[in-house]
């Protein structure tokens, strides 16, 4: 540091000692103490001046000065030591008391583990300046070593919450030698047994390990430079929490371990990679079946790496990885980071949080920044204040003079607090309303106001990360169409404005449902079948239910004349006893032409017949007969489903029939069916074809839907040849599908 920055940290010292005195925090600490380690936890990680006195004033803000009142306080901060370090005290603070609503609520959630990583998540959302999370990081670490020096039990939940919140924080921003220590003695208050158990089976102090490290990492260092091989090498002793974990979640013992000390090797070509494995193995022993080869068989996940583990000349095994500085960053900033694997919270009932593509670029920024503030201290003169940052900017770099701070990327998401502390994650941009929705559907539908922070507000007003927001709901109602405008901003999720259109579209669908359930309740009241069970008329109609029956019919799909048809009789000349004319037919000695169909009855003269309507048969049909009684015999077409429905259960009253002479001068009815593209002028130009034929239409029924015209003619024809050419004729109309006359018993 320089002159300026000496004095600015002199004055800091100075005030912070005359507004702490000897005020202490509950469990015992002396804040003035607390500051002064928090800033030493600081100067070490090279922070800026800003930031270790920002770091010795936080705390006067907890000590209450009956002639000031907060707000006050932070003003004579500003006044004193500027804007910048005022701005960080502020939002440390801030920091510390959502992160306390928060946590305490995450704790007794059913999904707690989510609920956690939101708060992560919205804890580096809020620090709108990198250095606030280191402010809070240092303090909590600051609290733990007082425990462990005073030998005095930190609270179980401090502990807890160190784990859960503050580790993953500094594992995610890559400040190692902040997440080990916090874990290390975070553990040792959560579990002490097992702490004292695990720092027994080291067997040496974790000075020892270190300077093993330090003695491999030169040895190391030296062989490769003399091989030609530019590298960086690098090494830590495994701390007991890692150890613990490791042997808790792969069920290991303490002697499966080979990684209790670890060196890692950065290379700048796979090549290289190699040689360096090759030059390992010859200074120390490798351990049989513990050599891994990532880097021609990567994982699953994309992680590429060399690992083996070889053993020193007392026999200890240490582990060694080996990758370039391409594998390395990925392995750190991509798909394969450590906490991605170790830390995201596995898929529950609640589902799984899944961090986002703006969460990498997020952590990627803050850990560049790391990265520079150590290349600065290595500069000449290198202080924070004084270097020149690197920054990420729409991906490329850029450096600007910036006294500790970088640009901070343009955020994607917000994360806000429900009344309950409830932790939840929307798009920037959000809206109460928005809110609301997240929350559950019917609140979203019954929001009315919002309350942010205890103020009511409009329901436009956008959000930020930090804020609580409440919903004033009505007991009843629905969403307002003013919602969907987007130049009225009251929603910028896509997923809230699906269920305002979901509801809207309900509305509209009970609507035609109730206006065609009254227009077919009308045509069976006209028909006197107001008994009729209205799914099966509907299914009777080719509707899966009643529901699409109605719709069909308020919009005009389907035609309610269809609905006749459906209880027109079929020809069931079922007739309980008709033996007197079954020996009046036995009798007969000749055949005779009967009526004026154009029929001869073998065997009958003069008898009464009738063409069935079910089938309308016509020359050249082959026929047969089926006596009726009163009404004489019924021809039917011989594959008339109706007939052979009849002739299985009572063959007794059939009888053959054909085709007499008269039939020349005879006019037989038959069905055509046409099914076409409907469009203006469709049933003229059908009806143009039938004139031009001579053929005499005595019926006709049509309907639409879906864009296609369904339609039914009834047709006087002589014989097979007219139909034939009626049926060629129809089909060369423009937008005809389909001509053809009806199956018989259709």
């Amino acid at each position: 540091m320089n002159e300026d920055d000496e004095a600015l940290l002199r004055r800091a010292i100075q005030w912070s000692m005359q507004a702490l005195g000897d005020h202490c925090t509950p469990t015992g600490e002396r804040l003035f103490d607390h500051a002064l380690g928090s800033a030493k936890i600081l100067s070490d990680m090279q922070a800026d001046p800003a930031t270790r006195t920002a770091a010795l004033l936080v705390a006067t803000l907890e000590v209450s000065q009956p002639e000031l009142s907060q707000g006050r306080q932070l003003d004579a901060i500003k006044e004193q030591f500027g804007s910048e370090i005022a701005r960080l005290v502020q939002g440390t603070r801030e920091l510390l008391r959502l992160s306390g609503i928060a946590s305490g609520a995450s704790d007794g959630a059913d999904d707690a583990p989510i609920q956690k990583e939101m708060l992560r998540k919205m804890l580096l959302a809020m620090a709108a300046d990198l250095r606030i999370v280191l402010l809070r990081l240092a303090s909590r670490l600051q609290t733990l070593r007082w425990h462990a020096s005073a030998k005095i039990p930190c609270r179980p939940s401090l502990a807890r919450e160190t784990l859960d919140l503050y580790t993953p924080l500094a594992n995610r921003l890559g400040i190692w030698q902040i997440k080990w220590e916090m874990e290390d003695l975070a553990f040792r208050f959560t579990d002490p047994v097992r702490y004292k158990e695990i720092a027994g089976l080291l067997e040496e102090k974790r000075a020892e390990r270190e300077q093993f490290i330090t003695e491999t990492v030169a040895q190391l260092t030296a062989a490769l430079q003399k091989m030609g091989i530019a590298a960086d090498v690098t090494g830590r002793p495994k701390h007991i929490y890692s150890i613990h974990n490791k042997m808790r979640q792969k069920s290991l013992d303490f002697s499966a371990l080979f990684d209790v000390r670890a060196m890692r090797i950065i290379v700048q070509t796979e090549r290289d990679c190699y040689n360096a494995l090759g030059l390992v193995h010859e200074l120390w022993v490798p351990m049989a079946d513990e050599f891994d080869d990532y880097i021609s068989r990567p994982k699953p996940n994309g992680y590429r790496s060399l690992h083996t583990v070889v053993a020193d000349a007392d026999g200890r095994p240490f582990e060694v990885q080996i990758r370039t500085r391409g594998m390395h960053e990925f392995a750190e900033l991509g798909m394969a980071a450590h906490w991605r694997y170790k830390e995201s919270p596995r898929a529950g009932a609640s589902g799984n949080a899944v961090s986002t593509e703006q969460d990498d670029r997020q952590l990627a920024w803050m850990r560049q920044l790391l990265a520079w503030n150590t290349e600065a201290a290595q500069q000449p003169g290198g202080g924070m204040g004084t270097a020149t940052a690197t920054t990420l900017a729409s991906g490329t770099v850029s450096e600007r003079r910036s006294a500790g701070r970088m640009a901070k990327p343009t955020e994607e998401r917000i994360y806000v607090l429900s009344p309950q502390a409830r932790v939840v994650e929307l798009p920037a941009g959000a809206t109460p309303v928005d809110f609301a929705y997240h929350l559950h559907t019917d609140l979203g539908h019954r929001c009315r106001g919002a309350r942010i922070d205890g103020q009511l507000v409009p329901l436009q007003t956008q959000l930020h990360t930090g804020q609580t927001v409440e919903i004033v709901t009505t007991k009843s109602g629905g969403p307002s169409r003013d919602w969907l405008n987007p130049q009225l901003g009251f929603l910028a999720s896509p997923r809230a404005r699906a269920k305002v259109r979901a509801w809207f579209n309900a509305i509209e669908l009970q609507q035609r449902i109730t206006q065609g359930q009254a227009l077919v309740e009308k045509e069976l009241q006209r028909l006197g079948k107001t008994a009729i069970n209205l799914e099966q008329l509907a299914q009777q109609l080719g509707f899966a239910q009643a529901d699409d029956l109605y719709v069909a019919a308020a919009k005009e799909e389907f035609s309610l004349r269809q609905i006749d048809a459906v209880f027109q009789p079929v020809a069931t000349e079922v007739e309980p006893s008709i033996e007197s004319m079954i020996v009046h037919a036995s009798r007969a000695e000749r055949g005779g032409l009967g009526g004026k169909s154009g029929v001869l009855v073998v065997g009958v003269d003069s008898l009464l017949t009738q063409l069935a309507r079910c089938c309308r048969p016509a020359p050249p049909d082959e026929i047969s007969g089926f006596v009726t009684r009163g009404r004489g015999v019924s021809i039917h077409r011989a594959d008339c489903t109706s007939f052979v429905a009849l002739k299985v259960r009572q063959p007794e009253r059939v009888i053959d029939v054909a085709w007499g002479q008269a039939e020349a001068q005879a006019l037989f009815p038959v069905d055509l069916y046409v099914q076409a593209q409907d469009r203006a002028g469709l049933l003229r130009d059908l009806s143009e074809v039938f004139a031009r034929l001579r053929l005499n239409v005595v019926g006709v029924n049509t309907h639409s839907k879906a864009s296609m015209a369904y339609m039914s003619f009834t047709v006087e024809i002589r014989d097979g040849g007219e139909l034939q050419r009626a049926l060629v004729a129809l089909r060369e109309v423009g937008g005809v599908l389909t001509a053809e006359r009806r199956s018989p018993g259709a």
